[in-house]
């Protein structure tokens, strides 16, 4: 009987050899995370449209590591964070018009495993729907699975009230 070993390659390779890019392998990764979620309630954020900085009343970086990026409030896709209660995300980045009136800016990723958060009215605080991590309004853990902050961003509201400044 001949003694054969098998070559044994890693799954990473094999998708390499496939001519799959790190990229598109995250992206699959990504998908299969977000569609596997663990659980559901019934005060889970609502997703928000994601304008990215298309929109009309959005202006500078909205994503990155220099998250610099100015809201007209004036305009149609923007106004609605004029009233409180309400939040819109805009790249990496969700803002909040809190039911206390303050403006919040926070990452939009969860740090448990990197699904979109969401702002909760009712509870006034800041959900993964994944998991049901929940954050405070600085970004702070208040319930797990989730053991790291969201990243706060500082907002400057205009004097008119109508500019909304978010900076890293």
């Amino acid at each position: 009987m001949e003694n054969v070993k098998a070559d044994k390659m890693k799954r990473g390779e094999f998708l390499r050899s496939l001519g799959l890019s790190t990229s598109t392998l995250m992206a699959f990764y990504c998908l299969g995370t977000t569609m596997t979620a663990c659980g559901s309630s019934d005060n889970e954020p609502e997703p928000e449209p994601n304008p990215g900085t298309g929109g009309s009343g959005v202006s500078g970086a909205t994503t990155g590591t220099a998250i610099n990026f100015t809201l007209d409030l004036t305009k149609d896709d923007t106004k609605k964070l004029k009233t409180a209660g309400e939040s819109q995300v805009f790249g990496d980045v969700l803002v909040a018009l809190t039911t206390t009136n303050q403006y919040v800016a926070l990452s939009k990723i969860c740090t448990h495993q990197q699904s979109t958060v969401g702002y909760r009215k009712a509870q006034n605080d800041i959900q993964c729907p994944t998991h049901q991590s929940e954050f405070s309004l600085t970004g702070a853990v208040e319930q797990g699975p989730a053991t790291s902050p969201l990243k706060a961003y500082k907002t400057t509201l205009s004097t008119d009230g109508n500019t909304l400044t978010v900076t890293a």
